[in-house]
């Protein structure tokens, strides 16, 4: 038998993809988690509230229903950049609005790639092989207006997971895996509102909920082993702030809490003596954890997720994008605090958008995993009616 060093689920735990690294760790399949694309990824991670191109398949399907046309898009980033590794990430999207389904349909491949790892002997450290580790997610969807005020969107995706091709010294099995999961989500973009003390917010203001990777545990050796995926609420926020013939400023807001079972070691519920209990399933811990530690460290579990963008140029001519951002975690539950930029530009029915994400600005944060980290978006938009509310993407 040999002894098989499973590098990427140290590299993701290192990296704090998760909402904490705490104890036993949360959730397996934390890839899914990622920021996919370019344009969020420069607003500090925040698109649940804006959600007005085809990354809303991540962020918030109901964002789709409010948009016509089709769009494609691809996002690659190097990841880990600290580790200097063969490690990246890449994204891509299709949304295709049907009139006589009332609605969009909509796919999305995600894969991440943990480059080559070496396998070595129990008894020695020399390489004796080596194998190729990745995950990957297929998603399709469907998302529709409820009313010209509400979008309802829906996900089901296939996932798999081959961190190994072999089992482990002691282990029966091997290093693969696959599930489903689904996500729904819902968005309110109100054409007529006026709020006391505020004024007229029509078509400028947009509440967007998603509740993403429900589904059923993960195993790779043994069932009885087996760890709840990264089933997330997201609660985002976006505003128009300003907007004329040319010129358009929005700002985003998200909320993020994982609903998973955290596990005994977490509660320090375990006994050394004992057999360690399975985790609850995801119909039982989207409800308990809300309350299953005290009610301030719940809400320390929330990450928090704000940006700005400024867009000059008018739909269907040339167009560009500046945006900035910032993303906050509690120091107690994984402490990920990173500031965003990024930009964009619109020509026609091609765009093309970047984000960086720098730590540097915070001295904990100076040698942080993903500190650099830098992704690239390309994507084409063709037959949509632009619309006047806050959630047409601009350029298409």
């Amino acid at each position: 038998m040999k002894r098989i060093i499973l590098i990427p689920m140290i590299m993701l735990m290192l990296a704090g993809i998760g909402s904490e690294i705490k104890a036993q760790g949360e959730a397996a399949l934390p890839f899914l988690l990622i920021a996919p694309d370019s344009r969020a990824g420069g607003i500090g991670e925040s698109g649940t509230g804006l959600a007005d191109n085809s990354a809303a398949i991540f962020w918030n399907p109901a964002g789709i229903a409010f948009l016509t046309g089709s769009e494609v898009s691809f996002t690659h980033s190097n990841w880990l950049p600290q580790f200097h590794l063969d490690l990246f990430y890449d994204y891509a999207t299709y949304r295709q609005y049907i009139e006589d389904l009332n609605g969009s349909i909509t796919a999305s491949v995600t894969y991440m790639n943990y480059g080559e790892i070496v396998r070595t002997g129990s008894d020695s450290p020399e390489p004796i092989g080596t194998f190729r580790s990745f995950d990957a997610a297929l998603t399709v969807g469907y998302a529709t207006k409820l009313s010209n005020d509400w979008g309802l969107g829906l996900n089901f995706r296939l996932i798999h997971s081959r961190l190994a091709d072999k089992p482990t010294e002691a282990e029966q099995g091997k290093g693969v895996a696959t599930t489903v999961s689904f996500d729904v989500g819902a968005m309110w973009r109100p054409e007529h509102l006026n709020l006391p003390l505020i004024g007229d917010m029509s078509n400028r203001l947009s509440i967007g909920m998603n509740l993403s990777n429900i589904g059923p545990k993960i195993y790779y050796i043994d069932q009885a082993q087996a760890d709840p995926i990264p089933t997330n609420f997201r609660l985002g926020f976006a505003t128009r702030l300003y907007q004329d013939d040319f010129n358009s400023i929005t700002m985003t807001l998200d909320f993020s809490k994982l609903l998973v079972d955290k596990g005994e070691a977490f509660r320090g519920e375990v006994d050394s003596n004992a057999t360690p209990k399975q985790r609850k399933d995801f119909y039982e811990a989207i409800f308990t954890a809300w309350a299953d530690q005290p009610l301030s460290e719940e809400i320390r579990d929330i990450t928090t997720a704000m940006g700005l963008e400024y867009w000059y140029g008018q739909p269907g001519d040339f167009m560009f994008a500046l945006r900035a951002g910032y993303f906050y975690e509690d120091p107690s539950f994984g402490n990920r605090k990173f500031v965003t930029i990024g930009a964009g530009i619109r020509y026609d029915m091609y765009g093309f958008d970047f984000s960086y994400l720098t730590t540097d600005v915070f001295k904990e944060g100076e040698n942080h995993p993903l500190n650099n980290t830098l992704r690239f978006t390309i994507f084409i938009g063709w037959g949509g009616v632009p619309q006047t509310q806050l959630g047409f993407p601009r350029g298409i």
